[in-house]
């Protein structure tokens, strides 16, 4: 077997012969990184507007003029690679673990302090009538994290583990956050137009429901099968106008529809215009659920 000719530090092989890769010794190439002038084989090489780039360089941003966070990787949506991709879901189910230990603990009163309900007299009639049109608005978020029953935190947290995962992953951390906050917002706005006022709704299967949407876009979006989430989704819409009730079917279409609409925005915004898309479709969202509760809340008092 032949030995491998001595090498300079830059990668280029010595007496003459030809350059290797300065990361991958063995490799002979005949590219280099047009900053730092070092040989690069095509495993190494990173394309670049003008020519291709080592991975030093693009780690450190050297010679663009750029901060050289513009060089760091993105995901599909436009966000930063994360180290940790499930880290907002990590905390996300943290919070809903806490509060649902928290309802555990305190009982019946905190769990009315945080229901969300429209207009109506709470477990303590002396406190006179509360609910989202008396202005405690905040129950629209604090139900999105309110769990009562075991099953019921058992399988959106299973949910929310599932699928936030791999939208973490793909979307990017804050991306993934405003798509599970405002598919929960709009799951509770939903409710609150329509159901009852005095009827209670508490869980995230809203922010689930969106998550699950968004899950379905993003499949499409990488021409994934759609069998599996086509199957699951219809699983949960039966169960959802199942003829025994107790569920609040609104929470689930509203965070499904916004889930969806918000994904499509983030998954197939052009890379020129994607800011732009992105912020502008979670804006338009977040306003048709501001003028919701607006208009309802105006029809209740």
């Amino acid at each position: 077997m032949d030995q491998q000719p001595p090498e300079d530090q830059d990668g280029s092989a010595a007496a003459g012969g030809p350059p290797t890769c300065y990361r991958h010794p063995g490799r002979e190439t005949g590219i280099r990184c047009t900053r730092c002038e070092r040989p690069i084989c095509t495993d190494c090489m990173i394309e670049a507007s003008v020519g291709f780039h080592c991975p030093e360089c693009v780690r450190q941003g050297s010679g663009t003029g750029h901060h050289p966070a513009a060089n760091r990787p993105r995901t599909l949506a436009g966000g930063s690679v994360a180290a940790d991709p499930r880290l907002v879901t990590k905390i996300l189910l943290a919070i809903n673990l806490a509060v649902f230990i928290a309802v555990s603990v305190g009982g019946r009163s905190l769990l009315d302090d945080l229901l969300l309900f429209g207009r109506a007299y709470s477990g303590d009639p002396s406190a006179g009538i509360e609910g989202v049109a008396e202005g405690q608005w905040y129950r629209l978020v604090t139900s999105m994290f309110l769990h009562q029953e075991v099953w019921h935190i058992a399988f959106n947290m299973l949910g929310l583990w599932w699928l936030g995962g791999p939208l973490e992953a793909a979307l990017g951390r804050t991306r993934y956050l405003a798509l599970y906050l405002l598919s929960g917002l709009a799951g509770s706005a939903l409710t609150y137009a329509v159901a009852d006022p005095g009827q209670g709704s508490l869980g995230a299967s809203g922010a689930v429901f969106g998550l699950l949407g968004a899950t379905a876009v993003l499949m499409r979006r990488m021409n994934y099968d759609m069998r599996p989430v086509i199957a699951l989704l219809v699983v949960n819409l039966i169960f959802t106008f199942n003829p025994w009730g107790g569920i609040a079917w609104q929470a689930h279409v509203g965070g499904l529809v916004a889930g969806a609409l918000i994904a499509i925005a983030m998954v197939h915004a052009p890379r020129e215009r994607r800011n732009l898309v992105q912020y502008g479709a979670c804006g338009l969202v977040l306003v048709a659920v501001v003028v919701t509760v607006l208009v309802r809340t105006a029809v209740l008092t």
